[in-house]
């Protein structure tokens, strides 16, 4: 008796091909769906497919081909009069900056400022401005003292003149401390123009980029191609069970009474089923179990129920007919 066979898994590559398949496709077509040509005020981001790459699955061994973009970005044109303008002016500047960088290498080489020259000079500078009023406030104290009748040499004559004395030294002091910070910061400013120049001279405006921003459609889902495979081969698998028992079980009823004539005739596992005439009233058919090929001839129960229900039988869920209560069916085969 031929009994029909469960379900083959399905092929690992064949399902791995399948699922990839639909990821390439489903990938390209998000990509394509986020190149979005772009105009602005300030120019325009446009996408053209360039090329085509292509890919073997290392597993499967399927072959993709994937097309390949490139961006292209333009300026409008206020703004590439604006870009031409600047990239000149750049340029003027950029040669002025190349001419000059010749002295800047000469003016760097003469080493940074001596703070010990700087020194020198300021006491230079301070002795012909404070040594005259001093001398001038010498003579005036002398002449002073002498009207009051100090005499040179005395300590009245002495104390006077280390009071001026100490004075002098007071004001040269100051001169080192406030004036030395002065001249450092008036030469360091003087030394660092050039340098300053020739620096802005190296920069220059930036021309405005187009305004564009990225396109964010929704994202088309992935199919999960190999999980609807499994599911549909567990569906068959467990239809197949499901046969399989139910198989099982009329075999069960069909064997248990095969010393006798009792036998399953419920129209619900027959198949193929053709009308050959009719015996003392009662419907004669030609039929297939739904488990195996061989053609047999019989009654239906259900229909022998409503004429002689003590011959039907329910076993198991399935309705059998007592064909010895029956009239002969043997002239049909």
């Amino acid at each position: 008796m031929g009994k029909p066979k469960a379900p083959a898994p399905p092929d690992p590559r064949a399902t791995s091909a399948a699922q990839t398949g639909t990821n390439v496709s489903t990938t390209l077509a998000n990509n394509i769906m986020g190149m979005v040509d772009q105009n602005t005020p300030y120019g325009s981001l446009s996408y053209e497919q360039n090329g085509d790459y292509t890919w073997t699955d290392p597993y499967t061994g399927e072959t993709y081909t994937v097309p390949t973009y490139e961006a292209s970005t333009a300026l409008s044109e206020e703004q590439q009069q604006l870009l031409d303008t600047n990239t000149g002016t750049q340029q003027n500047l950029a040669d002025t900056a190349q001419e000059r960088s010749g002295f800047l290498r000469d003016y760097l080489s003469q080493g940074p400022i001596d703070p010990a020259a700087l020194s020198d000079q300021l006491y230079d500078m301070g002795r012909q401005r404070i040594d005259p009023r001093f001398e001038q406030m010498r003579g005036a104290a002398a002449a002073r003292m002498a009207n009051q009748g100090i005499a040179p040499g005395s300590e009245a004559y002495n104390r006077e003149m280390d009071l001026l004395g100490q004075t002098e030294n007071d004001a040269y002091t100051q001169l080192m401390l406030q004036g030395r910070g002065q001249a450092m910061s008036e030469l360091t400013a003087q030394r660092n123009q050039p340098i300053n120049e020739i620096i802005g001279m190296l920069s220059g405006t930036q021309v405005q980029n187009p305004n564009v921003r990225m396109s964010q459609p929704s994202a088309m889902p992935y199919t999960d191609n190999a999980g609807l495979i499994n599911q549909n081969y567990n569906q068959q698998l467990a239809q197949w069970q499901q046969n399989q028992e139910q198989g099982n079980s009329l075999l069960g009823g069909l064997f248990g009474f095969g010393s006798s004539a009792i036998m399953a005739s419920d129209r619900r596992i027959k198949r193929d089923i053709e009308r050959l005439g009719a015996q003392d009233g009662l419907p004669v058919y030609s039929f297939k179990y739904l488990w195996d090929d061989v053609p047999r001839v019989g009654y239906m129960a259900q229909e022998v129920r409503k004429v002689k229900p003590e011959a039907v039988h329910d076993i198991n869920g399935v309705l059998h007919v007592d064909y010895a209560q029956l009239p002969e069916v043997s002239a049909w085969a």
